[in-house]
């Protein structure tokens, strides 16, 4: 992220952080040179170096086409931010600093109303990259491998919440994108990880227990402390950390249970009793998982976001309705009890305050902001 919308820490909270991350790391075994240098140190040194952590530059160029609009509508510039982690953490670490510093800002709808499309075009423009071609040499290929489990998780975290009528849904794209933040601390603080700590675990919950045996912290609670650096609220930084906790309700079983589906839809190996136990806690039965199992490989589902206020007048959108619908002028005209030169009236500011060129335009955008 860039230095610019890195968010203030508390003095409180960062004398603390430290001590707490010598506390959360305990002496580990894997090793001579993990025994010889401080825990502390090393995932204090990753924290700072997630600070540089590069958005798909694909991401990035779409978001800022997105805010150079005449018309700049909020849920597109939602859709840009939320396809790339490093853009979800720039923004809201900014939108939390504007909030007062109080860190109350859990989604990247609340994020998007508060800060004015120049500044999210200023975070977007100073942000780092990177790019398939073009490897960057501290984090290789890292940022691929990350964001692409993100998008995984984030797509069946969204799946289930909508089979079970999960109402925080935007805010469970937030911390079912970041969920895995902390292996990338992990990654930077210790060069045999992954391979070397997860040697011979197959399943997720195997791993988690190969990192708390090997380092004395997982990549959860790393991640939870991270959160809380960036200065995003508890709503965020809790279920990151207890994601993992086989006892756990609430956002962070959505959690769970989507992390373990992302990898079964990628061939991974997961364990068939966690996955059925996680889905019982967040009110799925065996029959609505194999559902939810069957249906993910499928493309992505596009949610619509409904937080854009309508601009048009009831008259106007209901003349837009019925365009939709295929009726001519004159059709609308005696619908509506009016005359053919004022439907061509209300069209003509319908298209100006969409942006629209043609009627066909016009049906689009409305559709796609949910207005019709």
């Amino acid at each position: 992220m860039p230095a610019t919308v890195s968010a203030k820490k508390p003095k409180a909270t960062a004398a603390k952080r430290p001590v707490e991350v010598e506390r959360l790391a305990a002496p580990a075994q894997a090793g001579e040179r993990h025994q010889n240098e401080g825990h502390g140190r090393r995932l204090t040194m990753a924290f700072e170096a997630l600070e540089a952590f590069p958005a798909l530059a694909e991401s990035r160029d779409r978001l800022l086409a997105v805010v150079s609009k005449d018309h700049v509508a909020t849920a597109d510039v939602v859709s840009a931010v939320e396809s790339d982690v490093a853009l979800i953490i720039a923004i809201l670490r900014l939108a939390n600093q504007v909030h007062d510093g109080r860190g109350h800002v859990d989604t990247v709808v609340g994020a998007v109303e508060l800060l004015t499309p120049q500044t999210v075009q200023a975070v977007a423009s100073r942000v780092r990259t990177f790019d398939f071609f073009e490897r960057a040499s501290v984090w290789e290929a890292a940022p691929e491998r990350f964001r692409l489990h993100a998008l995984a998780t984030q797509h069946a975290a969204d799946r289930v919440a909508a089979e079970v009528g999960y109402e925080h849904r935007d805010r469970l794209t937030v911390t079912s994108f970041l969920h895995d933040v902390g292996k990338l601390v992990l990654l930077h603080a210790y060069p045999g990880y992954p391979s070397q700590v997860h040697r011979g675990a197959r399943t997720p919950e195997e791993r988690i227990h190969q990192e708390r045996r090997e380092l004395g912290v997982d990549h959860a609670l790393v991640g939870g402390v991270l959160v809380r650096r960036w200065g995003l609220p508890a709503s965020v930084a809790t279920p990151i950390e207890r994601h993992h906790n086989p006892d756990i309700e609430g956002e962070a079983a959505f959690i769970r249970l989507a992390d373990m589906l992302a990898h079964y839809e990628q061939g991974a190996r997961v364990n068939p009793a966690e996955m059925l136990q996680s889905a019982r806690t967040v009110g799925l039965g065996p029959r609505e998982l194999r559902r939810v199992m069957y249906e993910l490989p499928g493309s992505p589902s596009q949610r619509q976001r409904h937080v854009d206020p309508c601009p048009l007048s009831g008259r106007e959108l209901g003349v837009l309705q019925r365009l939709a619908e295929g009726k001519v002028y004159k059709q609308i005209a005696h619908e509506l009890t009016l005359s053919t030169s004022t439907v061509r009236t209300h069209l003509h500011n319908i298209y100006g305050k969409l942006g629209a060129v043609d009627r066909a335009q016009a049906v689009l955008i409305a559709t796609e902001r949910g207005w019709l």
